[in-house]
């Protein structure tokens, strides 16, 4: 998943190949981008390309890449990771628990930061800004990675244990009040960027798991996958809008389509097909060529819109051409060239991407808890709210830094 630690890719002879450091870059540099375009959604007075483009219109832009980037740099995790989990425990079973858990885990981390604002203070007793920082609070607890665990078993037990349980009390007491006045609990409708992921691992695990030992599989599957997303955005398809996910994960195809196509670059670059192409200059050849095909697929499609918010096919296939050809050019500069200390301030968000994640929404729920409004209602302009941004998101990139530098990551 795009949030897992890849480490080192493992294979089934047990040797260890070295670090893709073009993987923890990529991953890096584009939480650092979400977290600044993410800040600059509340700035006004800039031009229409530093924001999301508006559903109603045919357009994309940079900010519309974001989260595709994160879709393929999970599929590009999948390969590696499973690999290297079959290199330790053979068991299938094994295998599909840990991937239906982390699904589950990255869900209820999505649930609970759809619903961190949506909370009844008088029904759950507390400021919404509060539960969030309690509920994922619990979640820190719970997926910590402890340093020196095996020295404290019973401490790291009895702290997983408390978040577990922090987690549940603040579900189970949750309460939101409709338009209509009624009372309803968690709303499950839009399960947040981290609940979309965790549809789209598994979704593209289902697909690549059973047919992994055949080269040409991811490539194959991006195909039926396309067509797919083709046929719901012609409405030849139609699935309900509410719980439409949790009836059939995979949507409307665009997310696992881009994971799979992080897959297929994985197989080229760094899976455990990859001596197919021994040689940089082959892998670039074919990564390039799958570029092409898929920017030439996305203009094909363009009748059928061009949106973020609808998840078209051409939106889908222009992010994922461009996703390959960034990753191209980091592999040259990080892995063949090995110039790495560029990208030194991404590497923490690369590499401890879950904690980096929740660090800005904490951040918001605190000053929301506090009463602070001064941040939102100054630099909020213009060139000025720009900086705000840039400052905002180098002060998180350094928490990130230095929470890591501790030890202290979260991993599912």
């Amino acid at each position: 998943m795009a949030t897992a630690q890849l480490g080192t890719q493992t294979a089934s002879t047990t040797l260890r190949a070295p670090r893709v450091f073009s993987i923890d870059v990529f991953r890096g540099l584009t939480m650092v981008v979400m977290i600044f375009v993410n800040n600059l959604a509340s700035v006004k007075g800039l031009p229409w390309w530093t924001y999301h483009a508006p559903g109603k219109v045919d357009a994309m832009t940079y900010v519309d890449m974001v989260f595709p980037a994160f879709l393929f740099i999970l599929g590009m995790a999948i390969p590696l990771a499973v690999e290297q989990r079959l290199s330790k425990d053979p068991s299938h079973t094994s295998l599909w628990k840990h991937i239906a858990l982390r699904s589950i885990s990255l869900l209820v981390l999505g649930l609970i930061l759809t619903n961190a604002g949506a909370g009844d203070p008088a029904l759950i007793h507390m400021p919404p800004g509060l539960w969030a920082i309690l509920a994922l609070l619990g979640a820190i607890l719970f997926w910590m990675v402890y340093p020196q665990a095996e020295t404290h078993k019973n401490l790291v037990k009895a702290l997983r244990l408390t978040g577990l349980a922090l987690m549940i009390v603040m579900f189970a007491i949750f309460r939101r009040t409709l338009k209509d006045g009624s009372v309803a609990w968690i709303r499950t409708a839009y399960p947040e960027i981290l609940g979309l992921l965790a549809f789209a691992y598994l979704t593209t695990c289902l697909l690549y798991i059973p047919t992994r030992r055949w080269r040409w599989a991811p490539f194959l599957w991006l195909i039926p996958l396309t067509v797919f997303c083709a046929l719901c955005c012609a409405h030849w398809i139609e699935f309900p809008r509410h719980a439409g996910l949790y009836l059939w994960p995979f949507g409307n195809g665009s997310d696992t389509l881009i994971s799979m196509a992080g897959v297929a670059t994985s197989t080229i670059f760094v899976g455990a097909q990859s001596h197919r192409w021994p040689t940089f200059r082959s892998k670039a050849t074919w990564a390039v060529g799958f570029a092409v095909v898929t920017l030439i697929a996305a203009l094909l499609l363009t009748p059928l819109g061009i949106s973020k918010i609808r998840a078209t096919p051409t939106w889908s296939l222009y992010s994922v051409g461009s996703s390959i050809l960034i990753f191209t050019l980091l592999y040259w500069i990080c892995d063949v060239r090995h110039h790495t200390r560029w990208a030194a301030f991404a590497r923490p968000a690369g590499s401890n991407t879950l904690l980096t994640y929740l660090l800005p929404d904490l951040w918001y729920f605190a000053i929301s808890l506090l009463g602070i409004t001064w941040l939102r209602t100054h630099f909020a302009w213009g060139m000025p709210g720009v900086i705000r941004a840039m400052v905002f998101t180098a002060c998180i990139i350094a928490v990130a830094a230095v929470l890591t530098r501790l030890k202290l990551r979260l991993q599912l």
